[in-house]
């Protein structure tokens, strides 16, 4: 179930033994999409990095420190179907051109993507995702990215936002698609969809 307001989210809890340990979310996607290839339930996941393990509160504690324990939550899956082919996302999806030239589309999952927090209001498991369309001239793409580091790019009379399960655009030229933060391949057509409480995560 979706989290609701007012509601707890996450419980106490370690990584089952059929779990998996990862480092990134691309490490991340990349267990699931095996597993999804197999004909298996998506593993649970122990992150230790990646900008999903951020959004829910990852945080390093340096040589010699102990955890006081491990939460686990439950996340939804972004898919994104390039020209036809599905991929799973945990974190993010970037459409941009080389040299981010033209237009940038961005649609979060997590409240991160690198040093930016270019999802302040996303939460990965309210059955959303939140997309962030804009062709921005270069002095406020400039403008954009230094304010993008707190969150405070949005609102933007120039960029479009909207919080949604499912989305599709078309890119005309063809850009360059980086599901959490790997390149994918070139898109003209792109389709997304939420899964609600596709997996578990561990932090």
């Amino acid at each position: 179930m979706t989290i609701r307001k007012h509601r707890a989210w996450g419980e106490p809890g370690r990584l089952d033994p059929t779990g998996v340990v990862v480092g990134s979310d691309e490490a991340a996607a990349a267990e699931i999409s095996r597993a999804r290839r197999g004909g298996r339930p998506n593993p649970m996941i122990e992150l230790t990095g990646g900008d999903l393990w951020r959004t829910l509160g990852g945080r390093n504690l340096g040589r010699g420190a102990e955890r006081a324990g491990s939460t686990r939550f439950p996340i939804d899956l972004g898919v994104a179907t390039i020209d036809g082919d599905d991929h799973p996302f945990v974190a993010h999806v970037l459409v941009r051109r080389r040299a981010w030239q033209g237009r940038i589309f961005v649609a979060m999952n997590a409240q991160y993507l690198g040093p930016w927090d270019l999802g302040p209001k996303a939460h990965p498991n309210d059955g959303l995702l939140d997309i962030s369309d804009a062709d921005l001239s270069w002095s406020d793409k400039l403008a954009a990215r230094r304010r993008a580091v707190t969150g405070t790019h949005l609102p933007h009379s120039s960029i479009a936002v909207r919080r949604t399960a499912s989305f599709a655009t078309d890119f005309d030229p063809p850009g360059l698609a980086y599901l959490d933060g790997e390149r994918v391949a070139r898109v003209r057509h792109l389709e997304l969809r939420v899964e609600p409480d596709a997996f578990t995560v561990v932090v």
